[in-house]
C-alpha cells in the first residue's frame, strides 16, 4: 500500500492525472455550454413552431367569431372543424378553446368531445382568461410514461375584449430524447478521448520525466562527492535545453570544488606564512587555527596552544573577558621577552556572527610592532637631540655673550675669538632650521620646482671642478663621466643640493688619509635612464643601517655627525628632490670598504644638434 501511495506521487503519474483532469475539465466545459446551447436551440424551435400555429388559430376564430358570432351552433362546429385539423400533427396532443366563461367551446381529442358545452376546471387556462396574458408549463404525465408535455394557454383578444383561451398540449419528450441521444454521444466521445489521451499522457511524461530522472540520479550523485557523470540528453527542447544546463553546473560545480579545495589549501599556506600572526578560535574562546608567525610572537607551539583559552595564552584573562570582544575597537598591546629581547605585539580582535547574528568564533591578529616602537623611540631621542643641538649652541652663545658683557670686548685677543665662536654656533642653528623648513615646505607641497633641460655630464662636471678647487690637496676625485651629452630635465638649484650634500658626506665620512670620490655616470637608452653613482673610501654603514640613511634624523654615529655639524636631514632632502624628479636615490654599503650612492633620474632622447637649436 505503501508503494502504491509513493508511486502516486511520483513526477510521472502526476503528468498523466493532470494531463487527464485537464482533458476531463476541458471536454466539460465544452460539453455543459453545447448542450445547454442545443437544448436552448430544440426546445425554442419547438415552441415557436407550436406559437406559430396558435397564432394561426388565434386569427382564424376572431375570424369564425366576427362571421358567426350570433349563430354559436355554427360558431361551434367550424372551431372544432379548425381544431380538428391542427390536432392530427404528431408533436400536438389536444388543442382546446374556452369562451370567457370557461366553457370548453371545442376540442381536438375524440376521447373529450362529450366535455364540450361544460364548465371545465383549468386553473392556467382561466389565469389567462382573467388576465388576458398567455402562459406556459412543461409537466411530467405520469399517465403516459413520465412523458414531458408544454402546456400553452393563449388568450383570443377582440377589440380589447377577451373571448375566451385556446389551450395547446405538446409532447415535448421527442426534443429531450434528441437531447439525451446526443449527450450520450458526447460522453461516449469523452470517454474514447480519455482513453487515447490517457495512453499518449503516458508517453509524453516519460519523454519528460526521463531527463528528470536522469538529473535526479546525478543530483544524488553530486550530494556523494560525484561530479563526473553527465546526465544524457534526449531532445533539443527545454528539458533538454536544462539537462544540458545541469551537465554544466555538474561541470562548473565540478571545478568550483577543485577550486574550493585549491584556495582552501592556499588560504592555508597564506596564513601559515603570512607575516602577520593569526589566531582563529570557536564561540568559546577556544583555539582552533594558530599560524606559524602567531607561534613565533608568542612564544609558544602548537601542541601546547590548540584547544586552550586564547585569552590565557595572550595573557590578557586577568585584564578583559570575551564577551568584551565584540564591543571592543581598540587595539592591545602585549608585551613577550624571547632570549632577553623585548617584543612589541599589537594585537586586534574580532568577531565571526552569522547572519542570524550568532556568534561562531573569534579572531585575534597580531602585528609584530617591535620596529615601530622602536622608530618611534629613536625619532623621539632625535627630537630630544634636536633640542639638545640647540640648547647647546645658545649656550654656548650665551657665555661668549656675558664675558664679552663682563669687559672681554676689550682685550685684543679674546674679543675677535668669541665673536667668531658666536657666529658658527649661529650659522649651526641657521642650517638646522633651514633643513627643518625645507622638509616642511616639501611634505605640504608648497616648493614648487622650476626644471629646465640640461646636459647632466656638464652640470656634474661643474659640481666636481667647484669641489676640487675647495680641495685640491685633500681629496682625490675619480671621473668616469661621458663625454657624450646625457640631457635630463631638472631643477638644477634642488638637483645641485642634493650632489652637494651627496658629495659632502663623501669628503666628511671618507678615511682621513688618501681620501678619494669616485663618479660613474651610465645612461640606459631602452628605459630612457641615467644613473650616477658617487663612492667614497671611508669606514661604510653597518648593513642593518643603511637603509635607514635616508630617513628623516637618522644619523649612524650621532657622536660623529654632530661633531660635523650633521643634523639627519641631509639625505632625507635629497631624497624627497630626486622623488619629486620621478627617480630614486639608494645607498650600497661594506664596513670599512666604503659607501656608494645611487642616483637614477630619468632623461631625455634629444640629439645634440635639437640642444644646439
Amino acid at each position: 500500500m505503501k508503494q502504491f501511495f509513493k508511486n502516486l506521487q511520483s513526477l510521472h503519474i502526476k503528468l498523466v492525472i493532470i494531463y487527464v483532469l485537464l482533458i476531463i475539465i476541458g471536454m466539460q466545459i465544452i460539453g455543459l455550454y453545447f448542450t445547454n446551447t442545443l437544448e436552448k436551440e430544440l426546445i425554442g424551435n419547438f415552441q415557436e413552431n407550436i406559437e406559430t400555429q396558435v397564432s394561426l388559430i388565434d386569427t382564424r376564430i376572431n375570424e369564425l367569431h366576427r362571421e358567426y358570432g350570433d349563430d354559436s351552433a355554427q360558431f361551434q362546429e367550424e372551431v372544432q372543424t379548425l381544431l380538428a385539423d391542427y390536432g392530427n400533427r404528431s408533436e400536438i396532443e389536444e388543442i382546446r378553446y374556452v369562451n370567457s366563461d370557461n366553457v370548453l367551446i371545442a376540442t381536438s381529442r375524440i376521447s373529450n368531445e362529450l366535455s364540450v358545452g361544460t364548465r371545465i376546471d383549468a386553473p392556467l387556462t382561466e389565469e389567462s382568461i382573467s388576465t388576458g396574458t398567455r402562459n406556459e408549463e412543461i409537466y411530467v404525465n405520469v399517465d403516459q410514461d413520465n412523458q414531458r408535455v408544454w402546456l400553452l394557454n393563449q388568450p383570443v383578444i377582440q377589440e380589447g375584449q377577451i373571448l375566451g383561451a385556446i389551450y395547446t398540449s405538446s409532447n415535448i419528450e421527442e426534443v429531450y430524447k434528441q437531447l439525451q441521444a446526443i449527450n450520450n454521444t458526447f460522453i461516449i466521445a469523452t470517454m474514447i478521448s480519455l482513453i487515447i489521451t490517457s495512453i499518449l499522457g503516458i508517453f509524453i511524461s516519460r519523454t519528460i520525466t526521463r531527463p528528470i530522472t536522469d538529473m535526479r540520479n546525478q543530483a544524488l550523485l553530486m550530494s556523494e562527492g560525484d561530479y563526473t557523470s553527465r546526465v544524457k540528453i534526449y531532445s533539443s527542447d527545454e528539458i533538454g535545453e536544462l539537462a544540458g544546463s545541469f551537465n554544466m553546473l555538474s561541470k562548473r560545480v565540478q571545478e568550483a570544488q577543485a577550486n574550493t579545495e585549491s584556495e582552501k589549501k592556499r588560504l592555508d599556506s597564506v596564513i601559515t606564512h603570512m607575516s602577520d600572526g593569526i589566531i582563529a578560535t570557536d564561540r568559546r574562546g577556544r583555539i582552533r587555527v594558530v599560524n606559524e608567525m602567531a607561534l613565533d610572537m608568542i612564544g609558544a607551539t602548537a601542541e601546547n596552544t590548540r584547544g586552550e583559552d586564547m585569552l590565557a595564552v595572550l595573557k590578557l584573562d586577568d585584564e578583559m573577558m570575551l564577551e568584551e570582544i565584540q564591543e571592543m575597537d581598540e587595539s592591545q598591546l602585549l608585551f613577550f621577552n624571547h632570549d632577553d629581547e623585548e617584543t612589541t605585539i599589537r594585537v586586534n580582535f574580532s568577531t565571526i556572527v552569522k547572519d542570524t547574528g550568532f556568534i561562531n568564533g573569534y579572531i585575534a591578529v597580531l602585528h609584530d610592532v617591535t620596529e615601530q616602537e622602536r622608530v618611534d623611540t629613536e625619532r623621539r631621542e632625535f627630537v630630544a637631540n634636536v633640542s639638545h643641538e640647540l640648547r647647546t649652541p645658545l649656550t654656548s652663545m650665551r657665555s661668549y655673550i656675558e664675558a664679552l658683557q663682563d669687559g672681554a670686548w676689550q682685550n685684543e685677543t679674546l674679543a675677535p675669538k668669541f665673536l667668531g665662536v658666536t657666529r658658527e654656533e649661529t650659522d649651526r642653528m641657521i642650517r638646522l632650521v633651514e633643513d627643518l623648513l625645507q622638509l616642511s615646505r616639501m611634505d605640504n607641497e608648497a616648493e614648487e620646482l622650476s626644471k629646465e633641460i640640461v646636459d647632466f655630464n656638464l652640470f656634474l662636471n661643474r659640481i666636481i671642478d667647484r669641489f676640487e678647487m675647495t680641495h685640491k690637496d685633500e681629496v682625490e676625485f675619480v671621473r668616469d663621466i661621458p663625454d657624450t651629452a646625457v640631457f635630463t630635465e631638472i631643477a638644477v638649484d634642488k638637483m645641485g643640493q642634493v650632489l652637494d650634500n651627496v658629495i659632502s658626506n663623501a669628503i666628511k665620512y671618507s678615511s682621513k688619509e688618501n681620501k678619494k670620490v669616485e663618479f660613474h655616470v651610465k645612461q640606459n637608452r631602452l628605459y630612457n635612464r641615467l644613473t650616477v653613482r658617487i663612492k667614497d673610501n671611508g669606514l661604510g654603514i653597518p648593513a642593518s643601517k643603511v637603509d635607514r640613511i635616508f630617513e628623516r634624523f637618522y644619523r649612524v654615529d650621532k657622536g660623529r655627525a654632530r661633531k660635523m655639524g650633521g643634523t639627519g636631514l641631509g639625505l632625507a632632502i635629497s631624497k624627497e628632490i630626486v622623488e619629486a624628479h620621478d627617480g630614486r636615490i639608494w645607498a650600497n654599503s661594506v664596513e670599512n670598504h666604503g659607501t656608494t650612492i645611487f642616483i637614477n633620474l630619468p632623461c631625455e632622447t634629444l640629439e645634440e644638434a635639437d640642444w644646439d637649436e
